[in-house]
């Protein structure tokens, strides 16, 4: 969930305020890694349905319903965001049921677990302070942390970090500021990196004004390069951070993540975890908002 601040001088400020903080995009738990969008969204799911535990204890109540709308609201957001790009699922339709590419469009599963939860209010009026009161403190909690979460991550430069070709020369991804950026964090040993690449590598092939940046965590350029020869995957600007420096500077704890940059190299968004061709469609048009080439030096380097 991305929402935009106003653009007046007190938002400047506080953006100008954020960009200054280090940005974090996930935080590890353990063996776990967890986006940050996905703890807010847990928080309130749980904050929720205490709440309704407290009230339903307080009446008596036979039933609880937040989680039943939650999975309501999220099937939802699912059907809205499939039917959406169903032309992206025609080659696997089986696809589609695999959510683990976070395609989702918030507002339909929204609307959805309201609806839902005006329903059950209506047919059992025992339950309607509990759902009051448990629904708006979630939904706040979300809508509110989100809108702060994307102010704290968005915004943020294009990384300084210097990274290596893989015949060794610097490179910085900064230079490609003048069209929309998407940079993937990636390692030959992590599956949804693998399982994702043909996807990234399309999408490079067909989006010639958006610049895609492949940056290979903590490994050596004769294993990765072996690892795209044995794959048959030709990647323009395929890039090696081999401290994993690039990865600190933009607060990425798993992989893969993929960051994506406007035109003028500001973060705009980013995804913890696999992407499908249909998710990467729907980050490039949400995000970037970028299909017109835009005029300017190369966009790819080897």
């Amino acid at each position: 969930m991305a929402l935009a601040a106003s653009g007046g001088p007190a938002s400047g400020n506080f953006a100008e305020i954020i960009q200054e903080l280090n940005v974090m995009l996930s935080i590890n738990a353990g063996p776990f890694a967890l986006a940050l969008t996905h703890l807010l969204l847990l928080i309130a799911l749980v904050t929720a349905t205490l709440i309704e535990a407290r009230f339903v204890r307080r009446v008596h109540a036979k039933k609880t319903a937040v989680f039943s709308l939650f999975i309501l609201g999220v099937v939802a957001a699912r059907i809205a965001f499939v039917l959406t790009y169903f032309t992206q699922y025609s080659d696997a339709p089986w696809k589609a049921l695999d959510i683990r590419d976070g395609g989702f469009l918030v507002w339909p599963g929204i609307a959805a677990a309201i609806l839902g939860g005006l329903l059950i209010g209506w047919r059992h009026p025992e339950q309607r302070r509990a759902l009051a009161f448990s629904m708006t403190a979630g939904l706040a909690i979300w809508l509110l942390g989100g809108w702060l979460l994307s102010s704290y991550q968005q915004g943020a430069p294009l990384p300084q970090t210097t990274l290596r070709t893989l015949h060794g020369e610097p490179v910085s991804v900064a230079e490609y500021r003048g069209k929309p950026v998407v940079i993937n964090l990636w390692a030959t040993w992590c599956p949804p990196c693998r399982r994702e690449m043909p996807v990234l590598r399309d999408m490079q092939l067909e989006r010639e004004d958006i610049v895609f940046v492949f940056v290979n965590q903590a490994e050596s350029a004769q294993a990765v390069s072996d690892y795209l020869s044995r794959q048959q995957l030709v990647l323009s600007n395929s890039f090696l951070d081999p401290e994993g420096e690039f990865a600190r500077e933009v607060g990425s704890a798993a992989l893969p993540t993929t960051l994506f940059y406007s035109s003028d190299g500001h973060l705009t968004g980013s995804h913890m975890g696999e992407m499908s061709r249909a998710s990467l469609t729907h980050y490039l048009d949400s995000q970037t908002g970028a299909r017109s080439a835009v005029s300017g030096t190369s966009s790819h380097r080897d």
